[in-house]
């Protein structure tokens, strides 16, 4: 999925290039707000807390600058949205705007702003319920004579991401909660378990996709890395509930969630080769040239998130070997994020010098 697969509808003729851009908003966009975010948890995690709260800051910009994009797109562009609604490649992209909210929420609660933290992370919920449902429906009852199993790609891993994000902005909300504290426990409970069933479903669907379809390299695009993030994000949503307040539903799971998450980091640990074979594969072998894309902010998340469940887990278990392996990835993540963010500021710089030369 490139900028917001721009090959299923041609451009509109001599458009501007903002309303060119904004008509072709890709809707995994808060994928920026996602990466930046949690590259910035890290750094807090790690100590550097003057980089963590640069990135804070932007990644607080993009989340309102996003939504000001994709309110105008609705409006101004309103078929162009209903595609990506029942388009089985872009639907599941909207569940970037609920992981970006509860990882802004996260970030914000760590630096003590709780009312913000909790007015997001209650946004996040209600949005998580109506695209839970909402978009599932609208992708499965697609009939426009193409079989949907062959459409499937790595953005439909978001859907988990996204539940798995809000079982940890329920987590860090709940010392914040006057009342509400089981409820909160057994939602956050509730969404990892769900979180989890998805991510176990997703990958049969994928698996299924490569199997009686195949994959070309053009194909492997970078939402595929959200499959590592998808179980990277369940290692952090499950030591966050862990270490969740005492209520009914977090002590009657606690042991079940503490015996998963280091297989689940295992596991991220093992696709990690897999994933960046298939990049070399892709544009080494394969020669895809490597172009920016909205998408390469789905490689940014990943990245990032696995860093803060290594750190995350090995101070937790005391492994120290895991919690530097998260140091590392961290700097891999931060490297990954400047390169991303580059390449972004150098694409719409082009773009608008181009425009400009060919009027």
């Amino acid at each position: 999925m490139d900028e917001r697969q721009t090959q299923q509808r041609p451009a509109p003729s001599n458009p501007s290039v903002f309303r060119g851009v904004l008509e072709n908003l890709s809707p995994g966009y808060f994928a920026l707000t996602m990466g930046t975010g949690i590259v910035s948890v890290g750094l807090h995690e790690a100590g550097w807390d003057l980089f963590s709260r640069i990135l804070l800051v932007i990644a607080a910009v993009t989340y309102a600058l996003l939504w000001v994009l994709y309110i105008w797109r609705a409006v101004a562009f309103s078929e162009a949205m209903k595609a990506d609604l029942r388009g089985p490649e872009m639907a599941f992209g909207y569940f970037t705007v609920v992981a970006g909210t509860d990882v802004l929420a996260v970030r914000l609660g760590a630096e003590g702003f709780g009312a913000i933290s909790m007015g997001l992370v209650t946004l996040a919920a209600i949005l998580w319920f109506i695209f839970g449902y909402a978009l599932p429906w609208q992708v499965f009852l697609t009939r426009d004579g193409k079989p949907i199993l062959s459409r499937v790609n790595g953005t439909w891993f978001i859907w988990a991401v996204a539940s798995q994000s809000l079982a940890i902005g329920l987590s860090v909300i709940q010392p914040y909660a006057a009342n509400g504290k089981s409820l909160i426990g057994l939602l956050a409970v509730l969404t990892w378990s769900v979180g989890v069933a998805l991510y176990a479903g997703v990958a049969v669907l994928v698996l299924l996709r490569i199997l009686y379809f195949g994959m070309t390299p053009k194909e492997f695009e970078p939402p595929y890395w959200v499959a590592m993030g998808a179980m990277a994000i369940a290692v952090v949503a499950g030591s966050k509930i862990i270490a969740m307040e005492s209520t009914p539903m977090v002590d009657a799971t606690r042991a079940l969630i503490a015996g998963t998450v280091a297989a689940f980091w295992s596991y991220c640990l093992w696709l990690i080769p897999i994933l960046v074979g298939a990049g070399v594969w892709r544009h080494v072998v394969h020669r895809v040239p490597l172009a920016y894309t909205p998408t390469l902010w789905s490689i940014v998340f990943p990245i990032g998130m696995f860093a803060v469940a290594s750190i995350n887990l090995g101070r937790v278990d005391s492994l120290p070997v895991v919690e530097t392996i998260g140091h590392g990835a961290l700097i891999a993540a931060l490297l990954v994020w400047t390169t991303a963010l580059v390449a972004m500021i150098r694409h719409y710089i082009l773009l608008a010098w181009r425009n400009r030369t060919s009027c």
